[in-house]
């Protein structure tokens, strides 16, 4: 190869370093800027992950209300069957069974909701992990260990929650997976 070849090849090959390294530097500032968008949310929702107070109240009362609405049906149906027949006979003792099934339906409905209520911040929070993990290309048990939590938990919690499709957990690991490999594209 002449020297005139030499040097073309030369220059051609210093143009083409210098217009990718201008596309990697235009990436890695867009991976900056949605970063700098990204982090503080997953922070956030990583430090408070459940539903708040008034979403936590309208979930209670809600399903409290339905529950509620139900017996008074069943009470209301037995106190228009006495009226009816003027018989009153095993009308107490079934007031007493309707009570007793309504303490024991509310306290289960209630166990449900704090149960429903500590899952779903925990997917939140795994959601969150995630998410900060794959923008910065750390393992999320790493994350997890940081914060006290057994890898083993995070492992079991992430093979099973790779079934769903929730929104944040999608949109985070296929965000972070993307702005991770971007650099790498043009190297």
């Amino acid at each position: 190869m002449g020297r005139g070849a030499q040097a073309a090849t030369q220059q051609a090959s210093d143009q083409e370093r210098a217009r990718i390294n201008a596309l990697n530097q235009q990436f890695l500032g867009q991976q900056s800027q949605l970063g700098n968008f990204l982090i503080p949310q997953y922070q956030d929702q990583a430090r408070n992950p459940g539903l708040s107070a008034a979403d936590k109240a309208a979930v209670t009362g809600q399903s409290m209300g339905a529950l509620g609405s139900a017996y008074d049906a069943l009470q209301q149906s037995a106190a228009n069957r006495v009226a009816r027949t003027r018989n009153s006979a095993g009308f107490g003792e079934l007031a007493d069974d309707l009570a007793r099934q309504r303490g024991r339906e509310a306290a289960g409905l209630a166990q449900q909701n704090q149960m429903d209520f500590s899952n779903e911040a925990y997917r939140r929070r795994m959601a969150a992990l995630q998410g900060l993990s794959g923008l910065f290309g750390v393992d999320s048990s790493l994350l997890g260990r940081t914060l006290g939590i057994p890898s083993e938990l995070i492992n079991a919690r992430a093979s099973a929650s790779r079934g769903g499709s929730g929104f944040f957990s999608s949109l985070g690991s296929s965000l972070g997976s993307t702005l991770g490999a971007i650099p790498g594209m043009f190297l």
